[in-house]
């Protein structure tokens, strides 16, 4: 009888070789790190680059998403190539899990039924018992439950970077936007205690971390069920306290519920990244309203402002929905003068996908023709903006984490890769008779092209103050 958790063709092995397959947002790379505990803690051991392939794979997980109609599309076309990966190995078992697991638990077993487990964003930590009963009576197995189970963090994790670690705060979402199916898959908002989260990121220290990205669906309402409305720029603080973490950022802030003492916090507080992800989503009052965005673009603009003000060197990105149900030309323009106005350095664009059991898919939808038409406008402006910041850092000097030291053959050059203090990606070329950079290493060197969405800092003599320097 093989170990719970451990396929038949792993227990003659000892061992079970699994991969996670991650669809989505922070949150979801996050959950897989969870799952990847979980499973390693009942025996599995990770599959290599080799063997992702599926040819010695024992469990394949997809972890899901529901944000996008695209992304549901994803999933099935995934499971429909692992079909043939089954027909061949029917011994390896195939789980699916994350948000769409969580709203279309029956659906996906109607629709793909080789596949073995079912399991939600509540319940990560059934999954090594759904597999072992998957294996005992040859049938599907389907758990999804509506209450969490344990929080994220009281689950083993197999953190995917050495360097970076993502650690969570709360969650769940309390908004009501009309476009999203978040609340309906996640819950309800819930806050860990903050001693929780500081006992975990010294963990992440301990054990070699520089970096830690703080999540949550809201970050910035952390402490608003507690009553305590200054209770997230209290965390940030109390991180400047941790000694060995260099990095400090957080994913996705509300604009409602982003005050002045975040912005002083992030200001006053060494290691927290001037950095910030502020969702948009559309420049029209008209649209925010039908959206349910409990803000305008005035208020927006002035939180912008702010933190400019408080943080000239600011890199500032966010999300836009084009396309929304009724938005008209004017609406759109209002998003691009907006966009034009608040020269974010990258913005992630969305065409608006309906997602039913929400109340924007029975809205009246704007054509496609029209919403592709405004979303290439829209990318166009974006890119142009995108390119005079990144051209912005050429003759600067940039200090980089390096997060990937194994070498990028380029232009002759072997680079390693890493991210500067406000998230841009910067891949540096090392000097003749330099140290070769190490993942965890901080390189500060000058800024010599800029790409598209990325730096490069190369060697060249041409600049007589080109800096390089190696800290580990």
């Amino acid at each position: 009888m093989p170990r719970v958790g451990e396929s038949d063709s792993a227990a003659g092995r000892g061992l079970g070789v699994y991969y996670v397959h991650t669809l989505g947002c922070q949150m979801n790379v996050h959950d897989s790190e969870r799952i990847s505990g979980v499973l390693e803690s009942t025996g599995y051991v990770q599959a290599n680059a080799d063997q992702v392939e599926g040819k010695d794979l024992d469990l394949i997980v997809l972890n899901t998403c529901a944000v996008r109609e695209n992304a549901s599309d994803k999933m099935y076309g995934t499971l429909g190539m692992w079909a043939e990966l089954k027909r061949e190995r029917p011994d390896m078992q195939i789980a699916v899990g994350g948000c769409m697991a969580q709203k279309d638990r029956d659906r996906i077993a109607q629709r793909a039924p080789w596949v073995d487990a079912v399991f939600g964003t509540k319940n990560i930590a059934s999954l090594p018992n759904l597999l072992h009963e998957a294996r005992d009576s040859h049938h599907s197995q389907v758990e999804v439950l509506q209450d969490l189970e344990y929080f994220p963090s009281q689950l083993p994790v197999s953190r995917a970077s050495a360097v970076s670690s993502w650690v969570s705060i709360s969650v769940g979402c309390n908004n009501t936007c009309t476009f999203c199916i978040v609340p309906a898959v996640r819950g309800k908002e819930r806050d860990r205690r903050a001693g929780d989260v500081l006992d975990e990121i010294q963990r992440c220290v301990d054990g070699g971390a520089k970096e830690v990205t703080l999540l949550g669906q809201n970050v910035n309402s952390y402490g608003y069920s507690t009553g305590d409305r200054f209770a997230f720029s209290k965390l940030l603080r109390a991180c400047g306290d941790i000694e060995g973490l260099e990095r400090v950022r957080f994913t996705s802030p509300h604009p409602a519920a982003f005050t002045d003492d975040v912005i002083t916090a992030m200001a006053e507080t060494p290691n927290i990244m001037h950095q910030l992800h502020m969702p948009l989503q559309s420049g029209s009052d008209r649209i925010l309203r039908a959206m349910r965005r409990s803000y305008r673009s005035e208020r927006f603009t002035t939180i912008l402002g702010k933190v400019r003000d408080a943080m000239p060197d600011a890199q500032i990105s966010t999300d836009i929905i084009v396309g929304f149900p009724g938005e008209s030309d004017e609406d759109f323009e209002q998003t691009m003068r907006m966009v034009e106005e608040s020269r974010f350095s990258s913005a992630f664009t969305f065409q608006y996908s309906p997602r039913p059991g929400t109340p924007a898919a029975s809205m009246q939808q704007v054509p496609h023709d029209v919403v592709q038409e405004r979303f290439e406008r829209l990318n166009h402006l974006q890119e142009a903006i995108t390119a005079e910041q990144m051209q912005a850092f050429v003759g600067h000097d940039v200090e980089v984490l390096v997060t990937d030291a194994k070498g990028r053959k380029d232009a002759d050059t072997k680079r390693v890769t890493g991210r500067e203090r406000s998230g841009t990606l910067v891949h540096i070329g090392t000097p003749e008779g330099c140290p070769r950079p190490q993942v965890g290493d901080v390189v500060t060197c000058t800024v010599t092209h800029a790409g598209k969405h990325y730096l490069i800092a190369d060697p060249d003599p041409r600049l007589i103050d080109h800096r390089y320097t190696v800290r580990r």
